[in-house]
């Protein structure tokens, strides 16, 4: 039986860090080291965040414990955040590396994916990192996931978004992916994909930011339907793939369109005009990959989200995530965050998306964290009480489920 004072072990399935231009620098094959030089006194960083003091928080090992500890959070799931090496812009905004791009952006990200390795290493029970490849080469892919896996990065891979516009990278449903697929199931490596990701080049209007806003959430979410409808996940049951910080309102009423078109293809080989040759026709719906192979970060999550996610995908694939440190974060405010969309819930369901289910996904070992937890975790009286008033600087996570 729960008593009221126990406390929740919260891990985040949605945290970002990153190496400063200097961090980065050490972590550099020493024949790019001239080129990192001249590439960075051209840099001009356009994010404020990144900037000012904000920025520590990416790196520093002391402010970040600090915080994490003040917000209940316990573990994180570790996504990039800043800049790597040649990299054009903020790593999860900037495109595919095209071929006169590649090798320098190559090494970019495997400087980054050493120093996570290190900055995970001062905290190891606390932090599980995602580490970062390219698939516009699937051997260099490949070589890469293996040295994440090799290197305890157990959050997995970071999957890069391939905008509709890109043609010198193939699309997700190309089945040259099938070796990188294969490579990633058999390691038990999780791909990951998160929000915000793969949208065309927008022309310089001034209604192209909100043509972007309008748009991204669909193309966030399109690597899904691509593994899904390319038969990814029936040739790799075993494959673990996450969407984070995409909500998740939206997956029935996709889930239910896409059985319906499955349905009538398998039973009339066609939808209208289109036909479908039998090698190319999915045994099973959607509906049965999404809970086969997806799990859901859903970070500062509407009380929809959580609904659907568990109505689609089960309860045993769904994590939270406080987006740490966004400015769209939960943090500082996580505890409220979570008693306004889990004071309802059973207590066994709130430990399997703040704790049980991260934990298995991710590797996280939930002994070694109870210290922590036991120290600055949540009680579950807490969670318990409904929010009945905000704070006076209630950030935006808070303002999102105040209705």
């Amino acid at each position: 039986m729960t008593d009221g004072n126990d406390r929740y072990t919260v891990i985040s399935a949605d945290t970002h860090a990153g190496g400063s231009h200097a961090m980065y620098r050490e972590y550099l094959e020493e024949k790019y080291l001239d080129d990192f030089d001249a590439w960075r006194d051209k840099y001009k960083n356009p994010f404020s965040d990144l900037g000012d003091q904000r920025r520590l928080r990416n790196w520093d090992t002391e402010m970040r414990t600090r915080q994490q500890d003040e917000d209940g959070v316990a573990g994180e799931v570790i996504f990039p955040n800043t800049v790597p090496p040649f990299f054009p812009s903020f790593v999860l905004f900037a495109r595919p590396p095209k071929a006169d791009e590649y090798e320098h952006r190559l090494a970019g990200i495997r400087a980054h994916n050493r120093w996570l390795v290190d900055f995970c290493a001062e905290q190891p029970e606390r932090r599980k990192g995602i580490g970062q490849i390219f698939i516009n080469d699937i051997d260099d892919a490949i070589d890469d996931v293996r040295w994440i896996k090799d290197h305890g990065l157990t959050g997995g891979v970071l999957l890069p978004n391939v905008p509709p516009d890109v043609d010198w990278v193939k699309q997700l449903n190309h089945p040259d992916y099938d070796r990188l697929w294969a490579v990633c199931q058999e390691l038990d490596v999780p791909i990951n994909v998160h929000g915000g990701t793969g949208t065309p080049a927008y022309e310089p209007l001034p209604s192209s930011a909100l043509m972007m806003i309008a748009e991204v959430p669909y193309f966030s979410r399109r690597p899904l339907i691509y593994m899904l409808l390319s038969g990814a996940f029936e040739r790799f049951p075993g494959l673990k793939f996450v969407l984070t910080e995409q909500g998740c309102a939206w997956l029935p009423e996709l889930v239910q369109y896409l059985d319906g078109h499955l349905e009538s293809i398998r039973a009339n080989g066609a939808i209208g005009e289109l036909r479908f040759k039998p090698e190319h026709i999915l045994p099973k719906n959607a509906s049965d990959y999404v809970r086969q192979n997806c799990w859901f970060g859903l970070s500062f999550p509407l009380k929809a989200d959580l609904d659907a996610a568990v109505a689609t995908v089960g309860i045993d694939h769904v994590m939270w995530g406080s987006d740490y440190p966004h400015d769209e974060a939960t943090s500082p405010y996580s505890t409220i965050a979570l008693r306004q969309v889990f004071h309802d819930w059973d207590p066994a369901d709130v430990r399997k998306v703040l704790t049980e289910n991260p934990a298995e996904l991710y590797g996280f070992d939930v002994d070694a964290l109870a210290p922590v937890a036991e120290r600055i975790g949540p009680t579950v009286a807490e969670i318990a009480q409904p929010v009945t008033e905000l704070p006076a600087e209630a950030n935006m996570a808070l303002l999102r489920n105040a209705s």
